[in-house]
């Protein structure tokens, strides 16, 4: 489809996730925080709002069991912790992700082994994953990278062959799905996020699920620093963390979460009218998608082709900002997770360089030449900022831009 959009006779200011603007903040959680205030019960030990976010969360999923917690980061470490790693254990995990994803590996003494991904997806494959599987493979962690499923079959299939967990980061994907199923739910456990930018959101705030009744046990007894409240005789039973959500975060999410799916379907729709906009545009496209997926775009992803485009991804993004005010992110996060300090100078625990003294030298080999399709994905993305805030008239805008700046540069 050529692009039919209007063109503008000047610049807009797309709305931002940040601000009022890009989220459906209003006074349904004005109420419930009301509420909460005038009961005077901040605490989720005693209140009712994270408890009924908890209920909702799970139906809304289709789960047994589903815990909030402080943050998304903080879901990811009461899964990790749950499984329960020894010291020196291999999580397989992504190598483009969120440091907040990889940290609580080395917190609970495991050791991140990162797996290549598809270019066109920045994902994760059951093929990567089942190169990189040892004799030492605790568990699994697959992200759901900018809302784009993995593909949750093949993964299944090898991890239930060799018997091992997997751990789903659906921080950016919540209510995507595969096969018809959400993502979150094909796993051991589920994590996701309600961070200021996600599809609904208490600033910070996360959940994890599961159907598995002594995972569930363990989780909620992790993130009340393994207490067992309302046992016969409760004890402090493990190592664990303070990890609960406030009342005041329950409030605000009992209140989003009833937007969710006209949230996701808004950002779907206008998703696929760019993606119709900018088809015969040179040097630029769309991410794949498997016909089995369904995308929610927690941002819109762009390939650019750097023999056609000036400058690349890098290119583009300079004159997208310099021009149009649109503010976006080449090569998301610059540069693949275990070219990190933490992990390139093992900084972890003082100077011990605690768990990676007990790590195989397979499993920290960060060579080049095991990670073609990060550094190729990496290279040719240019994430652009999405959110519910938009309109047709700044999905237009995006899509004359970019033809423009294509334009220019090629």
């Amino acid at each position: 489809m050529v692009n039919t959009a209007p063109k503008p006779t000047a610049n807009l200011q797309l709305p931002s996730d940040q601000t009022a603007a890009g989220r459906t903040l209003g006074k349904e959680e004005i109420q419930l925080l009301t509420e909460v205030i005038n009961s005077g019960t901040l605490t989720s030990t005693k209140g009712q709002y994270v408890k009924a976010l908890e209920r909702d969360f799970a139906a809304l999923l289709g789960v047994k069991h589903a815990y909030a917690c402080a943050s998304g980061s903080a879901a990811v470490h009461v899964a990790i912790a749950a499984i329960d790693p020894e010291p020196g254990d291999e999580i397989i995990t992504t190598s483009i992700t969120d440091m907040g994803a990889l940290t609580p590996i080395v917190y609970q003494g495991a050791i991140p082994v990162f797996v290549d991904v598809d270019p066109t997806t920045w994902n994760v494959t059951a093929e990567s994953i089942e190169k990189c599987i040892s004799d030492r493979t605790k568990a699994i962690i697959v992200t759901h990278l900018f809302g784009n499923p993995c593909n949750m079959s093949e993964i299944m299939s090898v991890a239930d062959a060799h018997g091992i967990p997997v751990i789903e980061d659906t921080a950016q994907a919540l209510l995507a799905d595969h096969n018809q199923k959400v993502v979150g739910s094909f796993g051991a456990v589920g994590c996701f996020s309600l961070q200021q930018g996600k599809h609904i959101t208490t600033g910070e705030g996360g959940l994890v699920v599961t159907n598995d009744d002594a995972l569930a046990r363990r989780m909620w007894l992790y993130i009340n620093k393994a207490w067992g409240y309302g046992d016969p005789k409760p004890d402090h039973y493990f190592l664990a963390l303070n990890y609960r959500m406030t009342e005041l975060q329950g409030a605000v999410a009992c209140a989003q979460l009833p937007k969710l799916r006209g949230v996701v379907n808004k950002r779907r729709r206008l998703a696929n009218r760019l993606t119709r906009l900018i088809r015969e545009t040179p040097g630029i496209a769309a991410p794949h998608q498997d016909t089995r997926n369904s995308h929610v775009f927690w941002k819109y992803c762009l390939v650019v082709d750097a023999d056609v485009i000036k400058g690349g991804a890098v290119g583009l993004a300079k004159w997208l900002k310099e021009n149009k005010g649109i503010f976006s992110a080449p090569r998301y996060i610059q540069k693949p997770a275990f070219r990190c300090a933490v992990f390139q100078d093992q900084r972890t625990f003082g100077n011990s360089r605690f768990p990676f003294t007990l790590a195989r030298p397979e499993a920290v080999d960060y060579s080049e030449a095991k990670f073609p399709g990060t550094f190729e994905g990496l290279e040719h993305v240019l994430v652009l900022p999405w959110n519910e805030g938009y309109s047709e008239e700044h999905v237009d805008y995006i899509a004359n831009s970019l033809e423009e700046g294509v334009a220019a540069l090629s």
